[in-house]
């Protein structure tokens, strides 16, 4: 069930059943020569909506631009500053927990969004729960990378032994390739494997560590339907999850 396709008395009916909500949470950013700009989003949107389908959890709209700076020397990246996302989540947060959703299940598909999420996290429930003048119910935000959830680190291993990485990796844009197959593109690449070189600082360190974008993977190996097996799994994984916080 997705918000945006929903009726305000749908979600009215939906909230007297359930006050969990998924919102979808990435970037967009370079993904290699062959990766899409969008996947970090595309990916968190496409799992949470095939979890939607399969147990009638209520899926947010994705936020979609996060805090992608490392990647801006490469045409079309967008980003946010920490502060903006920040309080853009806040924002949303607000609006879900004004209408009653108390269950905020945030699912992310850059890493590179972790740690301002959390403060995100800091901020919300310092403004909110703990506010004196709040008696509403308390919310809670929780979140979940998608490759973190059970079963995906060893389907990817199984899937790619070599070449799968750290940045443009296999895995994720198999994932994109499911949704649009018609993007699909399996050059050759050099080389094949991209290295893992020192820490980098800003964009245009990055840029001059990794020139083509990926870190240590071979987009090359990725194939529609492994993607589709990749959805499939995370979808069912991220609903056994989302049980347990019904609970």
């Amino acid at each position: 069930m997705e918000l945006q396709l929903s009726t305000w008395p749908e979600v009215e009916e939906y909230l007297k059943r359930s006050k969990l909500i998924v919102i979808p949470i990435g970037s967009m950013e370079q993904h290699g020569p062959t990766g899409l700009i969008g996947t970090d989003a595309i990916c968190p949107e496409v799992i949470a909506h095939k979890a939607g389908d399969i147990s009638g959890v209520m899926v947010g709209p994705t936020f979609s631009v996060g805090v992608a700076q490392h990647h801006m020397s490469f045409s079309g990246s967008l980003c946010l500053r920490p502060s903006t996302m920040i309080a853009a989540m806040n924002d949303w947060a607000n609006a879900l927990a004004h209408h009653g959703f108390t269950k905020l299940v945030w699912f992310n598909g850059h890493g590179g969004n972790i740690a301002t999420i959390n403060a995100a996290f800091s901020e919300f429930y310092h403004l909110r729960n703990y506010a004196p003048a709040n008696n509403g119910e308390r919310v809670r935000c929780t979140l979940r990378n998608w490759w973190d959830l059970q079963g995906i680190a060893e389907l990817c291993a199984k899937l790619y032994p070599e070449g799968h990485g750290q940045h443009a990796t296999a895995s994720e844009v198999a994932v994109t390739y499911s949704q649009y197959p018609e993007r699909q593109r399996n050059d050759p690449l050099t080389p094949k494997i991209a290295p893992v070189r020192a820490p980098f600082s800003d964009a245009a360190d990055y840029r001059e560590k990794y020139p083509d974008g990926r870190i240590g993977s071979d987009p090359s190996l990725a194939r529609a339907e492994d993607g589709a097996l990749i959805v499939e799994t995370a979808a069912r994984s991220l609903v056994e999850e989302m049980q347990g916080l019904e609970a």
